[in-house]
């Protein structure tokens, strides 16, 4: 099986989906890498705040942010080469980098969403502020 793995800049939190003001395409990746992983497949998801070690001993993703910086982030990689950088891949791109069928990241045709925006005391974070 393909293996996807995400690095991402730096967040507050694992998700990125801390605060007030949310950013969509968090919220569609987390709800993306949900359903995934509710279907048995395994994406790693790496945040450069929480695990920098990842950075520093993938080979292609540390040479990725010596030449361009974190402002390239965030990186996918399909087992071990950079395949994407600078913005997360679509659900069209996932399905067909993983081979799968193209209607698992959809519910109804539109695109996977969660049902509820976290809101400041359900953030995740320690004490709900981060």
């Amino acid at each position: 099986m393909k293996k996807l793995k995400l690095f991402e800049p730096a967040m507050c939190c694992p998700t990125g989906l801390c605060g007030v003001g949310v950013d969509p395409e968090l919220l569609r990746i987390s709800a993306v890498l949900n359903t995934l992983k509710n279907n048995g497949i395994v994406v790693d998801r790496f945040n450069l705040n929480s695990a920098p070690m990842e950075f520093i001993n993938h080979k292609a993703v540390n040479a990725f942010l010596n030449e361009r910086g974190v402002d390239g982030l965030p990186v996918t990689v399909l087992d071990d080469e950079i395949v994407l950088f600078g913005r997360y891949p679509t659900n069209v791109e996932i399905t067909k980098l993983l081979d799968l069928p193209e209607d698992m990241l959809a519910a109804g045709g539109k695109k996977v969403r969660i049902k509820k925006m976290p809101t400041k005391s359900d953030c995740g974070c320690k004490g709900g502020c981060c």
